[in-house]
């Protein structure tokens, strides 16, 4: 059966941060570690989806559907220049979950039709997470994916625990984080912050 689609999702670099979000009550950890050799990240990926059992959580790989596969993830993401949405769905089959990254209704009523699972949108907020992001769309821009698709809407990048109110108000299901939890003080507190702020 496939897992449903969790609010929150911590993005993680490492097994280290992973179990911070799992100890706050993260749903879910999306993997996206970089420069490294294949070997390491599925090593990683491993541990991580170990981890995850104690709590029930989802581990979802970005980029790789074979490397979601070969660490025995719940699911893969991937972005506009990853592998399409729907050769993704045929690798992992129907019991895993399948995200896509959308900026607009069209892009997203494609990923819907092709199989996924969600859609992440974004950037929503200016972020110095990641480099040569496009302009951000703002909450009417989840608006506008949200009001085209019938699967959840995940927003993603400079999202706080102060701005999650207004996407929900929006339509999105969930939100997606970098910074809020692995630059945090306390990455399981805030975890847990994001958590109550959804509502979950």
């Amino acid at each position: 059966m496939t897992p449903h689609v969790p609010r929150l999702h911590v993005i993680a670099g490492s097994a280290a941060l992973a179990d911070a979000a799992f100890e706050g009550g993260a749903p879910a950890v999306q993997v996206r570690i970089k420069g490294i050799h294949d070997a390491a990240v599925l090593a990683e990926c491993q541990r991580i989806v170990a981890s995850a059992r104690a709590t029930d959580a989802v581990v979802i790989v970005n980029d790789r559907a074979d490397i979601a596969l070969a660490a025995g993830a719940h699911g893969v993401h991937g972005g506009a220049e990853d592998l399409p949405v729907i050769e993704m769905r045929d690798l992992l089959g129907p019991d895993r979950l399948v995200g896509g990254t959308a900026r607009d209704p069209g892009t997203a009523r494609r990923h819907q039709a092709d199989g996924a699972s969600y859609v992440g949108v974004g950037p929503v907020y200016a972020t110095a997470t990641k480099a040569g992001l496009p302009e951000p769309l703002g909450p009417a821009g989840v608006e506008k994916v949200a009001a085209a698709v019938d699967i959840p809407v995940i927003a993603i990048a400079g999202i706080t625990v102060a701005r999650v109110p207004e996407l929900l108000k929006a339509g999105a299901h969930g939100v997606a984080v970098i910074g809020a939890v692995a630059h945090a003080p306390d990455p399981a507190a805030a975890t847990a912050e994001l958590l109550e702020a959804l509502g979950v």
